[in-house]
Formats: C-alpha cells, sequence, structure tokens
C-alpha cells in the first residue's frame, strides 16, 4: 500500500513527496495565512470579535466548510479552517489519492460549538467503485487574531479514524488480505469481532504475503509511523484471502466483545494457563489503541498474586500459616492501610489475608525480605513481566521496576511504579494456576518459528499449590466471591483497585481462572475490583475456550 505520491501532515507543515523530490511548506498553527491571517486595516483590527462563536457564525461556518469540501473545493474548505496549510493537502488528497467523489454531507444540530455529519461518498478506482459512509464532527472556534468563526482543524473531521500525519489512499493494495480463523478454523472479521480490528490488521501486515494469498484493490489509510499496519477501509475488488490460524477461541472472543461493552472503557484478555494460547482480547471502545496488550497502569491488589508466590518462596509465609493484619503499616515514609482501615483479628491465615486483600499483612513482611528489589526479580525471573514477549502483535508485557524505601512498599500491592495491562495480569495467573511462564501467544509459534520469551525458573509444586489454594479461597468466600459465583470448574480469583493520577474513584481490576482458561480485565473508574471488572472475567471464564 505504500507506493506513489503521498502527502505527509507533519504537525502544521506539509510535504509533498512524489518522484523522489521532496517540496516543502510551513505555517504556523492556529492563526495561519488564508485561514486566519493576512493583512488588516486599524479599523478592521479594532473590530476583532471576541468570546465564543454564535450559533449563526457556527451554522454559516460549519455549512460553509463541509459544502466546500464535498464539492472538493479544497481551497476554499481550508480557508475556513483556522491551519490552511495544514489542512488543504489532506482534503485535496481525499479526492486525489483516496479517489473519493460524489460526496454528500449530512450535517446534525449543533451541540454547542461542535457539529457532527454524515458523509456518504462513492470511491471509484480502475473502473470499480463502491459506497462510502461515516460519520464524524467538527468544533468551531474563534480565530485568535481575526476573530473569525473557523473550523478548529483536526485529521479526524476528514476520517474518525485519520491520525496526524497519516494519508487515505485508494488503490491496489501491496500487502494481500487474510483469512484470519480461531484455532478450531472459524473465521474472525472485524465486523463480528471490533476489538480484533488493530489485531487482524497487524497480522496482515506481518504474514499477508508469507500465507499465499494475492492482493485486491482496497481503500485505506496510511499511518504516518510506517512500523505500523495500514487500516483497511473498504474493498473494491477482493484480493485472494491467504489463510492465518489464531489462538483466539471464537466463542470466549464473542463473550469479551459483549461484556466490555457494559461499561464505558474496559479491557480484557483470557489466556490458556498450558500453553499461553490467548483465547480471547477485547476493549470498549474498540479504536486503533489495544489497550488490552498495550497499556502501561497500575494493576492494584490483584498483583499480590506475585507478591504472594515470592513471600512464599523466600519461607516467610505459608497459606494456612498466621500473617498479622492491621489496619495499617508503616516502611520509611509510606504510610498503607486497608480499605476502609479494617484489621483481621490475632491469629488470621496468610490466605485469609490474601482472599480478604488485606494491604498491611504483605507490607509488614517487606523487612524480613530484606531485598527491596526482590519483587522485581521474581517479575522477570517466574513471571517473565519485562521480558521481550514475541506474541505475534504488538505487545506491552508489563513493568516491576527496582524501586527502595516506600516505592518498594507501594509496590507490594500493585501501586506506585509498577505498569501493567490485562494481557499481563492474566498470564500472571496463568503462571500462577500451573507454576511455569509460558509466554502468551496470538499466532502459533510455529508460524513464523520466532523466539518465544523464557523464565530463568518455575515455581515449586509447593508453593503453586499455595498459591491456587489462596486464589480458590478469594473466589470462594473472599473477596471474588460474588462475581465468581456464576463461574464453574476448578476456580480462583484475585481482586484489585488502584488510582492514577489522583482521580476520584478507583480503576477496578480482576483476574481469575477457571479450569484451563485466565482471564484478567480492568474497568477505568470502576471502583472496587469486584464489582466491575468481575463480572467481565466472569463472563469469559463462563464462554471456556
Amino acid at each position: 500500500m505504500r507506493s506513489g505520491a503521498k502527502v505527509a501532515v507533519i504537525g502544521g507543515a506539509f510535504v509533498l513527496m512524489a518522484g523522489g523530490i521532496g517540496y516543502g511548506a510551513y505555517s504556523m498553527l492556529g492563526d495561519t495565512v488564508g485561514g486566519d491571517g493576512g493583512t488588516r486595516s486599524a479599523s478592521e483590527s479594532s473590530e476583532v470579535k471576541t468570546g465564543p462563536p454564535s450559533a449563526e457564525e457556527i451554522a454559516e461556518t460549519s455549512k460553509g466548510f463541509l459544502d466546500a469540501w464535498a464539492a472538493g473545493d479544497a481551497a476554499a474548505a481550508s480557508l475556513l479552517t483556522n491551519n490552511e496549510s495544514g489542512s488543504a493537502p489532506v482534503l485535496a488528497s481525499y479526492g486525489e489519492d483516496a479517489r473519493i467523489g460524489k460526496v454528500k454531507i449530512t450535517p446534525g444540530p449543533a451541540v454547542g460549538t461542535k457539529v457532527p455529519y454524515t458523509v456518504r461518498a462513492t470511491v471509484s478506482y480502475d473502473g470499480k467503485s463502491k459506497p462510502l459512509s461515516y460519520a464524524s464532527e467538527l468544533t468551531v472556534v474563534r480565530g485568535l487574531t481575526t476573530g473569525k468563526a473557523l473550523v478548529d482543524w483536526a485529521p479526524t473531521i476528514v476520517h474518525p479514524q485519520l491520525t496526524e500525519g497519516a494519508t487515505l489512499r485508494t488503490g491496489e493494495a501491496s500487502t494481500p488480505t487474510i483469512e484470519a480463523v480461531d484455532h478450531n478454523g472459524k473465521v474472525l472479521t472485524k465486523e463480528k469481532y471490533p476489538s480484533l480490528g488493530p489485531i487482524l490488521d497487524t497480522l496482515r501486515e506481518k504474514y499477508g504475503e508469507s500465507a499465499g494469498g494475492s492482493p485486491g484493490i482496497e481503500t485505506w489509510i496510511e499511518p504516518a509511523d510506517e512500523t505500523q499496519p495500514d487500516v483497511s477501509l473498504l474493498t473494491l475488488a477482493k484480493g485472494k484471502p491467504g489463510k492465518v490460524r489464531t489462538t483466539i477461541d471464537a466463542g470466549a472472543q464473542e463473550a469479551a466483545e459483549r461484556a466490555v461493552k457494559k461499561y464505558a472503557e474496559a479491557s480484557v484478555v483470557a489466556v490458556k494457563p498450558s500453553t499461553g494460547a490467548i483465547r480471547a482480547v477485547a476493549n470498549n471502545p474498540a479504536t486503533g489503541f489495544n489497550a488490552a496488550m498495550q497499556g502501561k497502569q497500575a494493576p492494584g491488589s490483584t498483583l499480590k498474586i506475585m507478591t504472594a508466590a515470592m513471600l512464599l518462596e523466600k519461607g516467610l509465609v505459608t497459606a494456612n500459616g498466621a500473617a498479622e493484619c492491621p489496619k495499617e503499616a508503616r516502611y520509611y515514609t509510606r504510610t498503607i492501610h486497608n480499605l476502609k482501615h479494617f484489621s483481621l483479628p490475632d491469629g488470621s491465615t496468610f490466605t485469609q489475608s490474601f482472599a480478604r486483600s488485606c494491604n498491611t499483612a504483605f507490607v509488614k513482611l517487606i523487612d524480613d525480605v530484606d531485598d527491596d528489589s526482590a519483587l522485581a526479580k521474581e517479575a522477570r525471573e517466574v513471571f517473565g513481566i519485562g521480558l521481550d514477549w514475541k506474541t505475534g502483535v504488538v505487545t506491552t508485557d508489563g513493568s516491576v521496576p527496582e524501586e527502595v524505601q516506600g516505592e518498594a512498599a507501594a509496590q507490594y500491592i500493585g501501586q506506585g511504579t509498577v505498569q501493567m495491562n490485562a494481557l499481563n495480569m492474566a498470564s500472571i495467573t496463568a503462571t500462577a494456576r500451573t507454576g511455569t511462564f509460558r509466554q502468551p501467544v496470538i499466532v502459533p509459534q510455529s508460524l513464523d518459528n520466532r523466539q518465544l520469551a523464557t523464565t530463568t525458573r518455575s515455581l515449586s509444586p509447593s508453593v503453586t499449590q499455595q498459591l491456587t489454594t489462596m486464589m480458590r479461597a478469594t473466589a470462594a468466600w473472599g473477596t471474588g466471591a460474588k462475581a465468581m459465583a456464576s463461574v464453574g470448574g476448578d476456580k480462583g480469583a484475585k481482586t484489585g483497585s488502584a488510582e492514577v493520577d489522583g482521580q476520584d474513584t478507583s480503576n477496578s481490576w480482576f483476574t481469575g481462572f477457571s479450569n484451563d482458561l485466565a482471564a484478567a480485565a480492568v474497568v477505568q473508574t470502576g471502583g472496587h475490583g469486584g464489582d466491575a471488572a468481575g463480572p467481565v472475567v466472569a463472563e469469559v471464564l463462563r464462554a471456556g475456550g
């Protein structure tokens, strides 16, 4: 897909590249010549309007812009934006590079300064044509120097998936299409499983050539970053797809898609502990960013699975041994307390502290560990966190930096500088389930013989048994009991919550297993782990895979 002339928009400048010759032009963002510049007399300057644009100005400006764009007059449309030099080449490429014509744009009622609209058009190339339709919106602002009402330029105005520096194109694809199937041979499509969109794009980019297909004619978005895959928007003529078998389970994926849609912002991943096969990946919203596999956030108390493993390995606790759980505990300058300052009576076991998610039971043992970097070592050496995973697509593989004093104490309960996503936590649960890290994969290793990440050691059978016993208790009568009540089989869980950047309501985290399936989820500002993320995990586990 990456051939021919290209208009690349970089910040407020654009470069037109054709036949290897580059022509550059530069303009300042905000108030540009034509869009919000030019020469004005003293009298004109004194009459510059200020304040938000009126309803009449919003209607007039948006109509003028949309009419000019629909007519293919990029120059006229760009003059009605606050970034003429940035918008003009993108608007021009709409017809020239993307071959989009017969454009009809229907605006909806303005909501404040925002104007939503639908676009219906026809893409034509080499005697083939197909309709294209989508919705987007624009915002009208007051020009800083002229005071004119102008469209606040952004590439998403032209298409909601268009990013800065990206280009809309139509032509023969450079990469053949693929027919992605799940581990049972069931076809996986973006339409039925929208969260798989960015994953399928990446798989096509990586494996399209070797899968034995031939290219078709398409409309796509070519990203500015050449390491990112093209995003196919429309197929005018199908090529011959090559088949790529994934590890996804269609039933689990369908459940995952359904579960995350119950929340405004949520992610979930399911992994098979015995093999590392990824069975489901879902995000809401299902945008180009795969938060479930690339996100980075503190996972809260779900990380106590790893901390407990470290403490058990060092012989500082046993599942049935006594563990103190006071209302609060202090380590250097950091004081850590339990939710609502609860405590457990003397003689309570470590399993009870784990199942009730007692923070202080973990923090009080740091002095006995006598190594602030112990958790970071456990993460790498046993759970594979921070290693270079080769799943088949782009992933962020977790991070537990070596810290000292109060920051190390925060890490014990999944706060501070710990960074995880749903994939990482599902993998940690899978490792706890079997005692051995198996690097998650979304396509079989045999597809390209890539080198998978391995750890230097496994958990002992005794530690593995104690760890899973504590997770079973959490699912049976602990903080995960309500969410896991509907899940059958041999099951275990761990809840978590974490505040990021001082947010008022914590993010909800939950991870669990049922038989040979582990899953983890995060719901942004979902509160307690069992309340929001728990039901998401439970729905995926019930689907099996």
